[in-house]
């Protein structure tokens, strides 16, 4: 099995869902089977299903759901932003920038600003796949961690889960993003475009996303009138979010060369 490259295979353990296989050992990243599972072993990644099917792509590298609560706290809603603030400020204090203010004799200020650790990696990632075609496993790794752990405080903000933001566990947000193959699957000169090439997302997205706060709104109301977050309103929510992390995933984590899917699903 080691000599079997990086890919999603049909989980030995999980009847019905895909594995990804890292080159070296199964991850926990998992997907539900599009169609029926490839002949084990594989031989090659599932990127096709059985003969006889129609043809399916493959799972996006970058996927997220959120398990649904058919009752929510009433009182944690009520002061959801209050409560939400210490890990806001937690995060904000990972990935702030910097600011320096000079002040010459000759009375010429100069201010200047460094950007955040977010920026910081992007830049580096891009310059790594630019220059070596490499992207280097431990850079992922805090990317998918970070991202995870943000995602979680949307998620928290968003009312779609009552578990406080953890900077550890899951909980009820799965997120993943693969990690690449750097040398076979991404190109060195994308990167410089992805941001250009994903502007009609930012367009879509900008006017989602304020229909995304709007349905939290609605939600809030819902949850204190009723303990129950709308299924309709929470799915959309999701979706929202789902995208946003496609396009990220693509245009900024760098993950994939992938053009990202214009839907919720």
């Amino acid at each position: 099995m080691s000599e079997i490259r990086a890919g999603w295979y049909a989980d030995p353990e999980a009847a019905g869902h895909l594995r990804y296989w890292d080159g070296a050992a199964w991850t926990d990243r998992r997907a539900p089977l599009p169609q029926a599972p490839p002949p084990w072993p594989p031989s090659t990644p599932v990127e096709t299903v059985a003969a006889g099917s129609a043809s399916a792509p493959a799972p996006y590298p970058a996927r997220l759901q959120v398990d649904f609560a058919t009752a929510h706290d009433r009182l944690t809603t009520f002061f959801r932003l209050a409560l939400v603030l210490p890990i806001v400020i937690v995060l904000g204090v990972l990935t702030a920038g910097g600011t320096q203010t000079v002040h010459y004799a000759s009375g010429r200020t100069v201010t200047t600003t460094g950007g955040g650790i977010v920026s910081g990696l992007f830049l580096a990632t891009l310059f790594m796949i630019l220059f070596r075609k490499r992207y280097p496993r431990w850079w992922f790794d805090f990317a998918l961690e970070l991202t995870r752990f943000s995602t979680r405080l949307g998620a928290y903000l968003a009312l779609l889960t009552d578990d406080y933001p953890s900077t550890v566990d899951p909980q009820a947000v799965h997120l993943d993003l693969d990690y690449p193959d750097a040398e076979a699957e991404l190109s060195r000169g994308l990167p410089l475009v992805k941001w250009f090439l994903a502007i009609p997302h930012f367009v879509v997205l900008f006017a989602l996303t304020v229909a995304a706060v709007f349905a939290v709104v609605v939600a809030w109301f819902s949850i204190l009138l009723t303990g129950r977050y709308p299924r309709a309103l929470f799915d959309f929510v999701v979706g929202v979010g789902r995208w946003w992390l496609r396009v990220d995933a693509y245009a900024f984590l760098l993950v994939t060369d992938r053009y990202p899917p214009f839907s919720l699903d």
